[in-house]
């Protein structure tokens, strides 16, 4: 059982998502960065499918009323299990009755935690991730009790290390394939959109991260058609967003290009201000 201390800044729990049930309106949802939560759960031998603490800029504080494993992946958290330091991308073991606090991080927007066995919280739809309306919680807050389960008493000795490439960090490029309406942009406006270097606004969540710096190029709107992650939509008065994890499964506005699974990953890393640029790959 793990107590939540202090819940950070919008701790949920999240795994692959909610797959299925798109055809009723139902968000995917899942971990922001699907790679980072892949790795965390990894390091501590779980299915890269299991169910993680995601958090954003402000991590937890939780009190671990049992002995367990912990990996903690994504962006630059500082970490500490009883204010000792402990490093990000590490199989950690975890004593009863240690308090795990995370705080800011340098680089990056979101962290993971996992624990080895995973979290045992309610499953709806198939999925454990939260999501308001379908989920009891939102999101975490404090005083709650997190159960986990131990797949195996034995401590993992070896503590292998790894991390993600710093680019996934850093790199402004995230890559694309051009979306339905992409053609049908004139060719000025096509151009503008691959060479733009747009910026995240602070308006940006796990619905949609919005874009500026296509200013003059917009698109007409559509009869609503489906989208998903990684959608990126162009409206008529010219505002740019690309869909996320949370994104609702239809739209009415351009569906320009459609990022790449580790894109969605890369960008949902960008932090208000920071830029990318959008990179089209081809067709095969």
């Amino acid at each position: 059982m793990i107590e939540v201390l202090k819940p950070g800044l919008f701790t949920t729990v999240q795994d692959k998502g909610r797959m299925g049930y798109r055809s009723l309106g139902v968000p995917l949802s899942g971990a922001m960065d699907a790679m980072s939560a892949a790795m965390a759960n990894k390091l501590v031998h779980n299915n890269t499918q299991t169910a993680v603490l995601e958090f954003t800029m402000m991590g937890p504080r939780l009190l671990f009323k049992a002995p367990t494993v912990i990996a903690v992946c994504g962006a630059g958290f500082h970490v500490r299990i009883n204010d000792r330091p402990i490093e990000l991308d590490k199989a950690t073991e975890i004593a009863e009755n240690d308090v795990l606090k995370i705080d800011h991080p340098d680089y990056g927007n979101y962290g993971y935690l996992a624990v080895m066995g995973g979290f045992d919280t309610e499953k709806v739809l198939e999925s454990q991730s939260f999501y308001r309306t379908i989920t009891k919680k939102e999101q975490l807050a404090k005083g709650d009790l997190l159960k986990f389960t131990t797949a195996s008493s034995e401590r993992i000795r070896r503590h292998a290390s790894f991390s993600l490439d710093r680019h996934h960090f850093k790199n402004e490029t995230v890559e694309a394939f051009p979306g339905p309406e992409f053609d049908l942009l004139p060719k000025t406006f096509q151009k503008k959109v691959l060479e733009s270097h747009l910026k995240v606004k602070p308006q940006s969540n796990r619905m949609a991260f919005v874009m500026e710096g296509l200013e003059g190029v917009s698109a007409k709107e559509i009869i609503t058609a489906p989208v998903q992650p990684g959608t990126v939509q162009l409206t008529p008065s010219g505002n740019c967003a690309v869909l996320m994890r949370d994104a609702q499964t239809t739209g009415g506005y351009a569906r320009i290009l459609q990022l790449t699974e580790q894109a969605i990953c890369k960008l949902a890393q960008k932090r208000a201000g920071e830029k990318v640029r959008f990179k089209v790959k081809e067709l095969l």
